[in-house]
This record gives structure tokens, C-alpha cells and sequence, in this order.
């Protein structure tokens, strides 16, 4: 009963943190993909404590909370369809032998999402701005901000391996030694 009870409360807590990061993408709108990232960081530790699939539930329910109770939108869809699920995937793919095809499969997982990401906003939102501010950048603006984007996911993606590495040295056998 305790283990469920555990699980309960440390999905909560979770949450509860990701929503605050949300919401505060609507109070900094600098800060609206930093934001984001911060809130998929803490999705590992749900993944690391209980389970992938109590991480998803937890991704599902943010998700549709953060769509309902948070100021920016857009930050929210770029938390459900780029960084909040990534860390929960990201395990499935470490578990690939070979360095080289674990990247290209990250990359693969990120553009795919990247895309439909921009497509979601561009034609579904109705957001054609975005397709505005590409005309302003020029002829290759778009390529240029892929590529751009690609290079700030292999940051976040290492950032991810050593807040993992902190977490599971420093904070994870205190977690462990209290249950």
C-alpha cells in the first residue's frame, strides 16, 4: 500500500512542479522553451523512481492540465510535442548498443516532432506568423532555424545525461533511504 501511495504522491509532486514551471512560461514569456525543458527534466524522475509507464501518465495528465491552466499556449504545445515526452522515450532509446545509431534515432525522434510541432501551429493553430517571421529570415531561414534547433535538442540531450547523472549520485539514495 505504501509503494502505491508513494507513486501517487511523487506523481503529484511532479506535476505540480511541471504546472508551476508552465505557468511561468506565462509570466516570463522570455523564458517560453526554457520553460518547457525544465518541466521534460522532471518528467526523468518520475521515469527513475517508478516506472515509464506511471512517467507517461504523469506526461498525460501535465499535458492536459498545462493545455487548460497555463497562460502560453504555445509553451504548453512545445512541452506536450518536443521536451515532455522525450525523457521518458530517451530511455527506450539508450538501451540501442551502438552510440552512433542512438543519436541519429534521437535526432530522427526530434525532428519528426519538431515537424509536426510546426505544422500543428502553423495549420491547425492557425498561428501564420511563424510562417511571416520565416519570410523576414530569408531564403534559408527556415533550414537555418533546423538547424538551430537540432543543435539546442543535442544541448538539452546532454544536459538530460548530467542532470540524470546528479540526480541518481545525489538525490536518488536520499529519496531511496527514506521509503
Amino acid at each position: 500500500m505504501r509503494d502505491v501511495s508513494y507513486r501517487v504522491a511523487l506523481g503529484g509532486i511532479v506535476s505540480a512542479l511541471c504546472l508551476v514551471t508552465m505557468f511561468l512560461a506565462g509570466v516570463i514569456p522570455a523564458l517560453y522553451i526554457l520553460l518547457p525543458m525544465i518541466a521534460g527534466a522532471l518528467m526523468m524522475i518520475i521515469s527513475v523512481e517508478v516506472s515509464s509507464a506511471w512517467a507517461l501518465l504523469t506526461y498525460i495528465s501535465v499535458s492536459f492540465l498545462s493545455m487548460i491552466v497555463t497562460f502560453d499556449k504555445e509553451a504548453a504545445l512545445i512541452f506536450i510535442m518536443l521536451f515532455g515526452h522525450y525523457p521518458i522515450v530517451r530511455e527506450y532509446i539508450h538501451k540501442v548498443p551502438l552510440k552512433g545509431l542512438r543519436w541519429i534515432i534521437k535526432l530522427i525522434v526530434f525532428n519528426i516532432c519538431l515537424l509536426a510541432y510546426f505544422y500543428t501551429t502553423v495549420y491547425i493553430f492557425g498561428l501564420d506568423q511563424m510562417l511571416e517571421e520565416f519570410d523576414d529570415i530569408g531564403r534559408y531561414g527556415a533550414y537555418f532555424m533546423l538547424g538551430m534547433s537540432n543543435v539546442i535538442f543535442l544541448l538539452y540531450d546532454l544536459n538530460l545525461d548530467n542532470i540524470y547523472h546528479i540526480y541518481i549520485k545525489r538525490f536518488a539514495p536520499k529519496f531511496r533511504k527514506k521509503r
